[in-house]
């Protein structure tokens, strides 16, 4: 049975994705109560001890505010513990997988849906320190899949993580029965995060590079809150109540960081456009 080490294991996808595959391979499934991915002798030990096939490198912080405000922590965790990964993946000749994001291209004004070509000019400290990860890590390792996750969305489970996603969001506006405020001038992928874990496996045949990976999406993150509430029932008087058009927010520059995932469909990976996903996700829950 192949091995593979996981960090960012407790994790919205992480924990999921052990689930998954715990039967199909022996995991090391890490997290920040048993690795500290700041502590490159720590890091580098306890891979070497494991000796994984593969390594699924999912620990980062990712909450923009936070990064925004604690700038050397988030380099400390999003780059520096991404090079100790990839420092221990190279002495056990593990294969690894690095999860970046669409935030690479936050501040790209023009030019989506961007290929894995285009140069990214990420303006947050989350994208800045994803980008730069990257690029460490390709001078470390050549033995190297890089990820580019559109948004992720899924459903609260029992003892799993739940992040901050789209459907989850809009689900709670009619639960609580709130006013919000959507932005309907950001363009962003949406992904059912079952669509990637269903299909993981496939990521080890894959030639190492760089893959952005999920779902496309035209509509505004406004419009896909709306398509939400419609397939839940509620009726046009009610939507209107709950959800206000907020046309301020990215008015002088749309927000379009919406990602074009042709390269890794046509190694086989199968992703339907996000309101698809969104409706299978619901029906999976049954909700629908």
């Amino acid at each position: 049975m192949k091995k593979i080490f996981v960090t960012g294991g407790n994790g919205f996808f992480g924990k999921r994705f052990t689930n998954a595959y715990s039967s199909m391979y022996e995991i090391l499934s890490t997290d920040v109560d048993t690795l500290d991915i700041t502590d490159e002798r720590q890091v580098i030990k306890t891979i070497v001890d494991f000796k994984p096939d593969y390594i699924v490198h999912g620990a980062a912080v990712a909450d923009t505010g936070f990064c925004d405000n604690n700038k050397e922590l988030a380099r400390k965790i999003n780059v520096d513990g991404a090079k100790y990964v990839a420092k221990a993946a190279k002495e056990v000749d593990a294969k690894l997988v690095f999860f970046s994001t669409e935030q690479v291209f936050n501040g790209n004004t023009k030019g989506a849906p961007f290929k894995e070509i285009d140069e990214p000019v990420p303006n947050t400290q989350y994208g800045i320190t994803k980008l730069e990860a990257e690029g460490e890590l390709r001078k470390i390792h050549n033995k190297l899949w890089i990820l580019r996750f559109t948004w992720l969305f899924g459903l609260p489970e029992r003892n799993l993580a739940i992040n901050p996603n789209i459907l989850w969001d809009t689900i709670n506006i009619a639960l609580k029965g709130e006013v919000q405020k959507v932005a309907c001038n950001e363009y962003r992928g949406l992904t059912y995060v079952y669509d990637i874990i269903d299909q993981f496996e496939k990521v080890f045949d894959l030639d190492y590079g760089t893959y952005h990976t999920g779902s496309n999406n035209d509509l505004s993150r406004y419009d896909v809150s709306r398509f939400i509430l419609e397939k839940l029932g509620m009726d046009e008087g009610k939507i209107r109540e709950l959800l206000v058009k907020d046309e301020k927010k990215y008015s002088e520059c749309a927000r379009n960081v919406r990602l074009d995932t042709g390269k890794i469909k046509r190694c086989g990976f199968v992703f339907d456009d996000t309101v698809q996903s969104i409706e299978k996700c619901l029906k999976e829950f049954r909700y629908l």
